[in-house]
């Protein structure tokens, strides 16, 4: 069975603008273009039925769709740096779909993921690369930002053991909702637009 995760696309502009970041650092194994993601839950290798039970489950989340940007950059392992990250701000639609989604696996048996939630894309996997040049490599991009985008879905996605980093198949897509407003905020919506 694939390894399972849960996570967030990045659209082609912003795939494009990270793509800009690569090169500039020794050791480093640059992340395709068309892998990057934001992970939600890293769910691993689960046997057919709980991949079924995590699918339905998923299914049935009612979230709204949210803006998120990327912006600045970092690296994951201070002593002996590991892999290069771009980050992404934190919109509270985004820590409760994550939330909602770990909630689901530890109540279908999961183990509860046993790092703190920080959402990033990764860029590069690093291999015996030097402390100061990921500091050099990360002093000239930390201004780094996109423009804002919509997220409005969410996917499964399967791996094949490997050292990570892709290639990675898309396995199940769920769609987020636009945001219903109140029934006050849409009628004085339509009296602005001369519909009542």
């Amino acid at each position: 069975m694939p390894r399972l995760f849960t996570a967030l696309e990045i659209p082609r502009n912003a795939a494009m603008s990270l793509s800009l970041l690569r090169g500039g650092l020794p050791g480093a194994r640059w992340i395709d273009v068309e892998n990057y993601h934001i992970t939600l839950r890293f769910i691993g290798d689960v046997d057919n039925r709980t991949a079924d039970e995590i699918v339905d489950r998923l299914d049935r989340i009612e979230r709204p769709e949210f803006e998120l940007q990327l912006t600045g950059t970092g690296a994951f392992g201070s002593k002996k740096p590991h892999s290069v990250w771009a980050g992404v701000t934190n919109p509270p639609e985004l820590v409760a779909l994550q939330a909602e989604i770990e909630r689901i696996c530890q109540r279908l048996g999961l183990p509860a993921d046993p790092r703190k939630f920080t959402p990033h894309v990764t860029l590069a996997r690093l291999r015996a690369s030097r402390v100061d040049d990921v500091v050099h490599y990360l002093s000239g991009r930390g201004g780094f930002y996109t423009n804002p985008f919509t997220v409005s879905r969410f996917v499964l996605l399967s791996s094949r053991d490997s050292v990570g980093g892709g290639p990675y198949l898309t396995e199940e897509v769920f769609q987020l909702h636009e945001p219903r407003s109140s029934g006050f905020a849409r009628h004085a919506e339509q009296v602005a637009k001369g519909m009542l």
